[in-house]
């Protein structure tokens, strides 16, 4: 016969219990670091397009009046827009994805259909390409995970 302490009650049995829990990936934080990254590359792409602008590497004694209209063109914007997008996303801002988005999509653009004014670089638009897409997918899992 059992005794009173040999007795075993049985606990009762949860769903997954088991199962080591799994720390959900927080998208908000790595929308936002990646945001950071672009501000830093964006920063460095409009410091170079200032040291254009102000002369640096010049192909003439002008400096940069020895460059097409068109490369002064895309230039002067390039480093107008480039920092004005670093600071935005820096903050995180939604006005600084809007102004980066433009920026790189104008990059692209400049590459492929006006070659002339940068050389027609495939490598710099499939490289914009690469970080519009992973910047669409960070966006669209934050989103996401905002919502469930």
């Amino acid at each position: 016969m059992m005794d009173a302490k040999q007795v075993r009650t049985l606990e009762p049995v949860h769903a997954g219990e088991d199962e080591e829990e799994v720390a959900p990936i927080r998208w908000p934080y790595w929308l936002v670091v990646f945001l950071r990254v672009m501000a830093g590359l964006s920063l460095l792409k409009g410091l170079y397009h200032w040291a254009v602008v102000c002369g640096m590497d010049a192909p003439g004694h002008t400096g940069f009046d020895s460059y097409t209209v068109p490369y002064q063109i895309a230039t002067a914007f390039f480093a107008v827009i480039d920092l004005v997008a670093a600071v935005g996303l820096w903050l995180a801002a939604p006005w600084g994805a809007v102004i980066w988005l433009t920026s790189i999509i104008s990059m692209i653009a400049v590459e492929l259909l006006f070659p002339q004014v940068y050389g027609g670089s495939i490598v710099v638009a499939v490289f914009e390409f690469i970080l519009l897409g992973m910047y669409l997918f960070l966006a669209i899992m934050a989103a996401r995970s905002q919502s469930s």
